[in-house]
């Protein structure tokens, strides 16, 4: 993202906090830096030259300092001091972001508009901003928190870069994904959620359904390519983990977020469909979790009164029940990506493992619309049978506070899989074990009752569910009649479990999945990899 709307670098000694200093604005990198130069002329920038992007700068307006500081013997031969304000972006601990202010004195008022008028127009070439976005808060999330976030957080960075809104507080579930049915969203850049993941997940829907709907294409068909939405959406974490958020920022800062969507980033993000018997049951961004996942979720939504401590209860009773579950997986690898689930690669800004991904899977695609070859019959599918403690399918890391690297660290946000993690039977110390180590920093996989494949497609039927498509049934019946004949004092479980679909209940244990190459796009730019603090004092 570049700025063109200057040729020539403009360059002056202009007053930073009372000290003289050289500030140039360079058009062709699009980037304005300023130095200390307390000789004559402008000198060359030393190691402690600041810095900062025409594209991380949120706005510049004129201000009035006259009278200011006039005591200081450095300010007296500017009889009327005229001055500007660069707000901008600044990087601080733990990725996150702040809201910076550096003010420039000029010793001449049309020194100052020139600068004023060619940093705006700079700015005006960054096509990719948002002016107009339609914003749902939900009030009841998380901590109920949310609509004094958007006011005291978003709201004035929002008002400062010209942003006009439209703000619906939600009263009801699913009012977020019914208004987005039924209103003009053409008029919009983009829609801003404030809330957690499940507010995050309603916009989702509503979002990918309308785009479907309008371009013709049925969601429930387990085939149907889906369409891109032109829309991207904010996230304003306002919830109890927001993973969502975390993963794909690398912070759950609501004032971090809310700037990169003042500058207009754009991350591109796979989106998981999950059908039973040819019907689109939800879409999924973070975690399908069956069995352990699935068994906490159920249990905590009996448990609501308990608000956010909950989660805690229902996971030590589920731990400590210790189910497994006994079913058939089968699943489609993802020959087209570049990477693999313990190749120790974490997914960053500008990732490269993404971008070769999505290319390698539109060969495949080209290859397949032309009848050169049918990519999944040539990819033979596979299939695993067992008794398993839990059965996770991620398309991101699912980092949150807890878990900063998450239940798959290598995972990617737009590389048009997920990584498909089994957990066979083991004891409870074991999987202790295994749990504990989604906190530190060693190899969660390195378990010989743990599984991970990076998969494209992936079908799941449990042995005791009633509502299997009859085909995977008598497979399903084929298989495990075996495994129990070989092993006559089976004492497989007579229930399922469910799936946990990023926070919400899928009570169908029979489920068909398909990863979606990065089908929406969010105002995030993904996790910067050792990102440099730039100083604006």
């Amino acid at each position: 993202m570049g700025a063109t709307g200057a040729a020539e670098p403009l360059r002056s000694v202009l007053w930073v906090k009372q000290q003289r200093c050289a500030v140039s604005l360079e058009p062709a990198r699009a980037l304005l830096r300023w130095w200390r130069s307390p000789g004559p002329g402008a000198g060359a920038p030393g190691a402690d030259a600041c810095s900062v992007p025409i594209a991380e700068i949120i706005a510049v307006e004129e201000t009035d300092v006259h009278g200011k500081h006039r005591s200081s013997g450095r300010w007296q031969k500017m009889e009327k001091p005229f001055a500007f304000t660069v707000h901008c972006v600044k990087r601080a601990r733990h990725h996150r972001w702040k809201w910076a202010q550096v003010t420039f004195c000029c010793p001449e008022e049309q020194l100052c508009h020139l600068w004023l008028q060619t940093l705006r127009a700079m700015l005006e070439t960054l096509t990719s901003r948002p002016k107009h976005l339609l914003v749902f808060i939900n009030p009841f999330g998380g901590k109920g928190k949310g609509k004094r976030i958007y006011e005291q957080k978003v709201a004035p960075l929002f008002t400062l870069a010209s942003i006009t809104t439209d703000i619906i507080v939600t009263e009801h579930a699913n009012q977020a994904k019914e208004t987005l049915y039924e209103i003009n969203i053409e008029k919009y850049d983009g829609i801003v959620c404030v809330g957690g993941d499940g507010m995050f997940s309603e916009v989702l829907h509503g979002l990918v359904g309308r785009t479907q709907r309008s371009a013709g294409v049925d969601q429930n068909h387990p085939r149907a390519v889906l369409v891109p939405s032109s829309l991207r959406i904010g996230i304003i974490p306002a919830g109890s983990t927001d993973c969502v958020c975390y993963s794909t920022v690398g912070t759950s800062d609501a004032e971090t977020s809310a700037l990169h969507i003042v500058v207009g980033d754009s991350l591109a993000m796979d989106v998981s469909s999950v059908h039973h018997h040819g019907t689109l049951l939800r879409y999924s961004v973070s975690l399908l979790g069956y069995g352990f996942y699935g068994d906490i979720i159920r249990d905590s939504e009996k448990k609501r009164w308990m608000g956010l401590v909950r989660y805690d209860f229902s996971g030590i009773k589920t731990f400590l029940s210790h189910h497994c579950y006994e079913g058939t997986v089968s699943f489609l690898p993802a020959q087209h990506t570049v990477g693999s689930p313990r190749d120790g690669k974490p997914c960053r800004a500008g990732c490269f493992v993404c971008r070769q991904s999505r290319q390698q899977l539109q060969e495949e695609q080209k290859k397949a619309l032309y009848g050169l070859e049918n990519a999944e019959e040539v990819e033979e599918w596979q299939v695993i049978c067992g008794k398993f403690l839990a059965i996770n399918a991620t398309n991101m890391s699912c980092a949150c506070r807890r878990s900063p690297r998450g239940l798959s660290p290598a995972a990617h946000l737009g590389d048009g899989s997920c990584d498909l993690i089994l957990i066979r039977k083991c004891s409870r110390f074991n999987f202790l074990r295994f749990l504990v180590r989604h906190t530190n920093q060693w190899d969660q996989f390195d378990f010989t009752f743990v599984e991970v494949y990076r998969v494209k497609k992936f079908q799941f039927t449990s042995k005791h569910g009633e509502d299997e498509d009859s085909d995977l049934k008598e497979q399903g019946k084929k298989r495990f009649g075996q495994i129990c004949s070989e092993h006559p004092s089976c004492c497989c479980p007579v229930s399922s479990s469910s799936w946990n679909c990023d926070g919400e209940v899928l009570h169908s244990a029979a489920i068909e999945v398909r990863v979606h190459c990065q089908l929406v796009r969010l105002f995030a730019r993904g996790i910067e990899e050792n990102p440099k603090q730039a100083p604006h004092s």
